[in-house]
């Protein structure tokens, strides 16, 4: 959900960097063949987290909910030349068309798709991840940053996705479905952990950018 007019929103988009070929034709084939469309970052979000991860440099990437590959793109703009961005999805469906764009990109050889759950798999993971990418089930949002904090270096950054949850988090919580209180749960809890500093961007549907102190 974007909470800008259309006209504001295209004025932005206008004045920001555009995505490349590569990007434009993954939008657009989520947008013609793939349920809910609207979980792909697109062409604004895409651009910012391409710049954060410019900004980060990072050697290693972790991505929690892959959808069809377009974020994991636009992050791997800014992969160290020997880093590697890995992307957790439990959903095989959409594996060819991730697959399909990685294997165009020049970031083929540093993009690594894990197919399961990510609470079992994150476990696992044995590298240091200077940047981690929280898109996947609101429910777990929580568990995801219980799993993945201490696998972050001090300087390293979380972002998460939804944390506005198209306007939802303001409901009465009488009112609030679980993905919402559990959104509401995740920011207020990043928001008063000590470990990290915060702030919630208002773009698209709300970034929360944190940096672990």
């Amino acid at each position: 959900m974007d909470f800008l007019s259309d006209d504001i929103n295209a004025y932005i988009e206008a004045h920001s960097n555009p995505e490349s070929q590569l990007l434009s034709e993954l939008n657009r084939e989520t947008h013609l063949k793939v349920l809910v469309p609207r979980m792909l970052s697109g062409h604004l979000q895409g651009r910012v987290l391409s710049m954060l991860s410019k900004m980060i440099q990072p050697k290693y990437v972790l991505e929690i909910g892959t959808y069809t590959g377009y974020s994991a793109l636009c992050m791997a703009e800014g992969l160290q030349p020997d880093g590697q961005l890995d992307s957790i999805d439990i959903n095989e469906e959409l594996r060819p068309i991730i697959d399909r764009y990685w294997n165009k990109s020049e970031f083929k050889e540093q993009l690594n798709f894990l197919t399961g759950n990510a609470l079992e798999i994150i476990p696992t993971l044995s590298k240091k991840y200077d940047l981690v990418f929280i898109d996947a089930d609101k429910e777990n949002y929580s568990n995801y940053y219980d799993l993945v904090i201490n696998k972050i270096p001090s300087g390293g950054y979380i972002i998460a996705d939804n944390v506005l949850w198209s306007g939802n988090v303001l409901k009465p919580e009488l009112e609030m479905q679980e993905s919402t209180k559990a959104i509401v749960d995740f920011n207020k809890k990043v928001h008063q952990d000590e470990r990290v500093e915060n702030v919630l961007f208002p773009i698209r549907d709300g970034l929360m950018v944190l940096r672990k102190k």
